[in-house]
């Protein structure tokens, strides 16, 4: 069997402009003889533009404006305070992060599909994938730096834009990974069938083809997000098929270096996960890892039985019919 463990007042001195008010004499009265000449057509002066620019604090304020999203909308306080001062540190994280290569401190970085520009950072779309290294260093900025660095030099080393073009064989991986349908939030849901390909040789032998596999099937699955109204997935991990003899020892190394790198480089991309289909006596595995898990981590991972009604009294409130296959509980006809 395997296990793999998936990561998730503002003040301006402003001067105002300063008018001299012209004091006059009164015009004595006109004398009887002396009729007073009346200029009826002299202009007005025009309105001076001075009144309509946006003052030193308007302008300020402006600045400090966020873009926000759906999501964005939904960070605390403490959470903005974090973002700020992780974001200020930008240029210095690239710098570090590619000290090879010249410019690294102003050039932008695509990562999953949002630009990440050092010197202008200020982005909803941005602003949520930081938020994920935040939030998995309990908002510690120097933390979430340095987990963000580590990234940024795994996904280097690891080629994961190769990866990317990588053609793997359909019938060793084919049938392991599939995403279908969306939960109740508009979360993609990622089918992880352990069970669908009994030649274990084929799959995890190469332990490295197997990785980058699996790192493929990751980032394919985050194409389904916006970072706007989404940004996590829930994945079900299904077992069913598995016995204790297909826990060989490639397995077993697959399964330990695909958990460390999604805990360590996707980091809060986990909605919810489930585990089906598990048999009764391999259940213990899970409350094994549990306590190396971070309660937030474990709290979004239940334990289901087998069946689709057992299956399916659990992701029916979570997941429409019309999105769960029959295998699972629902009504549709899934893969």
């Amino acid at each position: 069997m395997t296990l793999i463990v998936d990561s998730e007042t503002v003040s301006a001195a402003a001067t105002a402009p300063e008018f001299t008010a012209t004091t006059t004499t009164e015009a004595a009265a006109p004398q009887p003889s002396v009729t007073p000449t009346v200029l009826e057509d002299t202009p007005r002066p025009e309105p001076t533009s001075v009144l309509n620019a946006p003052s030193a604090v308007e302008a300020t304020l402006e600045d400090d404006k966020e873009p926000q999203n759906p999501l964005t909308e939904k960070f605390t306080e403490a959470e903005w305070k974090a973002l700020k001062e992780f974001r200020s540190t930008l240029p210095e994280t690239f710098k570090e992060a590619f000290p090879e290569q010249d410019g690294a401190v102003s050039t932008p970085y695509n990562l999953w599909g949002v630009t990440i520009s050092p010197l202008k950072p200020k982005d909803a779309r941005v602003s949520v994938v930081l938020m994920k290294f935040l939030r998995a260093r309990n908002l510690n900025p120097a933390e979430a730096k340095d987990m963000f660095i580590s990234t940024l030099q795994w996904r280097k080393s690891f080629k994961v834009n190769d990866v990317m073009k990588e053609k793997f064989p359909e019938d060793v991986f084919g049938k392991l990974g599939i995403t279908y349908g969306k939960d109740k939030d508009g979360h993609p849901i990622a089918y992880n069938l352990y069970g669908a390909n009994k030649d274990l040789d084929a799959v995890f032998g190469d332990t490295q083809r197997f990785l980058r596999w699996r790192v493929a099937f990751m980032e394919e699955s985050i194409t389904l997000l916006d970072f706007e109204t989404v940004d996590q997935m829930v994945q079900i991990h299904d077992y069913e098929g598995v016995s204790m003899s297909d826990r060989t020892q490639a397995s077993k190394n697959a399964a330990s270096e695909a958990s460390s790198i999604f805990q360590g480089h996707y980091p809060e991309f986990l909605a919810k996960k489930f585990f089906v289909n598990v048999p009764s006596f391999l259940t213990w595995i899970f409350w094994i890892f549990k306590p190396f898990l971070s309660a937030a981590t474990a709290a979004k991972m239940s334990v289901v039985g087998s069946g689709p009604k057992v299956i399916g009294t659990a992701l029916l409130p979570l997941i429409p019919a019309n999105q769960l296959p029959k295998r699972y509980g629902g009504d549709a006809d899934g893969f």
